[in-house]
């Protein structure tokens, strides 16, 4: 039996913008399970950001039930989601989020001192964890010294360093040119054989075509919820050598 790692019952969320009540998210329910590989979709306005935010604990619902590994998270407080968001969910963004001043190795660290981590443990870790995604030769690197995909490629691997539940990739390619995004989704490909649970958000037919479940948002609500029956991979395409 799958096992659910994400339940979403009835969730709402409200803004108040001056008098205008903008409903972001209109009841929506939703199970994601363990080890899936998810892309949410839909245009500007649509929900999916709002729907993002609060999947990764970084917004509450304004009404609704979130379960996430089991816990219900709907109603917790700031401080009490920022500790689940470092344990449970690992974060990748388009713009990388990096730490311009510090090391490859150093921004890989950083969720591992939030967790309390000792110090040798986080560098065997964090150094661990660059290997899996190829860096191991640029870990003493600060990001003006890296690509753009090497940049992305340390933000993979700091949201893998703790293991989390989930990871929740934003528009993971939106600022690569097509050859780095394509090595990127073979990199989350890689990611989800290892048991990992992925849910990317993106507007690009071409990157959702990736992950093995669509689910496409319309004015706040779900719109279409579809197993993909024609999952692209890296060994889709087709490189020109140099």
């Amino acid at each position: 039996m799958k096992e659910e790692i994400i339940i979403l019952e009835n969730i709402s969320r409200f803004y108040q913008v001056g008098t205008v009540t903008v409903k972001a998210l209109v009841d929506v329910s939703l199970s994601i399970y363990k080890n899936e590989f998810v892309a949410l979709m839909g245009p500007s306005g649509s929900g999916k950001s709002t729907m993002m935010n609060v999947l990764g604990c970084l917004d509450t619902a304004t009404a609704g039930k979130y379960i996430l590994n089991g816990v219900d998270v709907s109603s917790r407080s700031d401080n009490e989601l920022a500790d689940i968001r470092n344990k449970e969910i690992g974060f990748i963004f388009q713009t990388f989020n990096l730490l311009q001043r510090s090391t490859a190795l150093e921004n890989v660290m950083l969720p591992l001192i939030y967790a309390g981590i000792p110090k040798q443990q986080r560098r065997e870790m964090a150094e661990e964890t660059l290997a899996n995604v190829q860096l191991s030769d640029r870990i003493t690197h600060k990001p003006n010294e890296l690509s753009g995909g090497q940049r992305q490629r340390v933000a993979v691997a700091r949201a893998l360093v703790n293991k989390p539940s989930i990871v929740l990739a934003d528009e993971p390619t939106g600022n690569l040119d097509s050859k780095t995004s394509i090595e990127i989704m073979g990199l989350l490909e890689q990611i989800h054989k290892q048991g990992n649970t992925i849910i990317v958000v993106t507007h690009e037919e071409d990157i959702a075509q990736h992950a093995h479940r669509i689910i496409r948002m319309m004015d706040g609500g779900i719109a279409s919820d579809t197993i993909n029956e024609n999952i692209k991979t890296i060994d889709d395409y087709q490189f020109a050598d140099g």
